[in-house]
């Protein structure tokens, strides 16, 4: 299955052993978009690595520049204007919204309908018309800096965000209607591809793929970073494990990230600072030595850095923790004795984010 099948959505493949219609083994082969950004992270500055981390997960991109600014200021010592803070988590959320809303499309359009993915990207282009007004970019975004993020927020993308939010949340009850309820997708996606406690911290799975299975861990709630300990939002999970708890997870997310957006808008114009620290660093600036580890969580799960520093102008050593890398190895275990077909609605289910798992 694979390296070029659309249901892997880039370049996995998996070498799956079958008996007629059912799989006997599954073993993914890994590397087809293997980049090097760990070597990277050592051959150049902290400065001129941050735009590596927008191509490892290009859709929630704001989360990778968070954990490596994240590294280095708490290697450094550099401290962040509360403003900064709360343009950081209201932007960070937006994307966690555009990459659940890529995933709800592209995850039904496996499964063979084909509506949900046009209604998905019609209100993913208005979110991402919003960050792009403050990072000057749709994509591999590259808005955090040491210290801050590279520009404030306008007036233009204030207003658009609070007329975005009561349209998001009366565009989740037709998601509901449309898809949620629908027979033919709870006959693809229930009591199928089931994921115990077991597994899942046997593989490090984070994310929506164990808070399906009952494992309500989340960075933001219990290791907080940043102001997230600040703001009220609830962490959805669910008991039963399978492909349908994970996609509830993401959809219950959806509203959760609304609803921190919210309160980062009313919070932003009382908060103290500017939008990046006086005097940040510059782009020849050179971490102490010393070794941290930073983790945030992004649309796929804990996203952390482990960097060490020996002074020099470049980092020791860069080691990246990706989600999607945890996340997939479940497959392997979970698809054996499964039919053939359900293997697209286990690994859509995942949500994978193939330059993350190879990095």
């Amino acid at each position: 299955m694979g390296p070029q099948h659309p249901s892997t959505h880039g370049v996995l493949r998996i070498v799956l052993e079958l008996e007629g219609e059912y799989i006997k083994k599954a073993e993914p082969v890994l590397g087809y978009v293997h980049r090097m950004h760990e070597k990277m992270g050592e051959n150049r500055s902290a400065t001129q690595y941050l735009p590596n981390m927008g191509r490892t997960d290009y859709l929630h991109a704001l989360a990778w520049n968070w954990v490596w600014v994240g590294a280095v200021e708490k290697l450094g010592g550099i401290e962040v204007p509360e403003r900064a803070e709360y343009i950081r988590v209201l932007t960070n959320e937006v994307n966690r919204i555009t990459s659940h809303l890529l995933w709800w499309g592209a995850y039904l359009l496996d499964l063979g309908a084909f509506t949900p993915i046009m209604y998905a990207f019609q209100d993913r282009e208005i979110a991402m018309d919003l960050l792009q007004r403050c990072t000057g970019s749709r994509l591999t975004y590259c808005y955090f800096r040491f210290g801050g993020v590279s520009a404030d927020l306008d007036d233009v993308f204030m207003d658009g965000m609070r007329e975005f939010i009561p349209y998001m949340r009366k565009r989740l009850p037709m998601y509901k209607a449309l898809v949620t309820e629908n027979l033919i997708l709870r006959k693809r996606v229930e009591d199928v591809g089931e994921f115990s406690q077991d597994i899942c911290r046997r593989y490090g799975a984070t994310g929506p793929v164990s808070r399906g299975s009952a494992i309500p861990f989340d960075v933001r709630r219990d290791e907080p970073f940043s102001v997230y300990d600040k703001l009220d939002f609830d962490i959805p999970f669910y008991e039963e494990g399978d492909a349908m708890a994970r996609y509830l997870v993401r959809i219950d997310e959806i509203e959760e990230s609304l609803k921190i957006i919210e309160q980062c808008l009313d919070r932003l114009p009382s908060a103290k600072g500017k939008h990046i620290v006086d005097k940040a660093p510059k782009a020849t600036y050179k971490a102490p030595a010393g070794e941290v580890y930073y983790a945030v969580e992004s649309a796929r799960g804990e996203v952390g850095v482990l960097l060490s520093s020996d002074g020099g102008a470049n980092p020791y050593r860069v080691k990246l923790r990706s989600p999607s890398y945890c996340n997939l190895h479940l497959f392997a275990e979970a698809a054996q004795g499964v039919l053939l077909g359900d293997a697209v609605s286990i690994l859509g289910s995942l949500d994978l984010v193939i330059p993350e798992i190879d990095r």
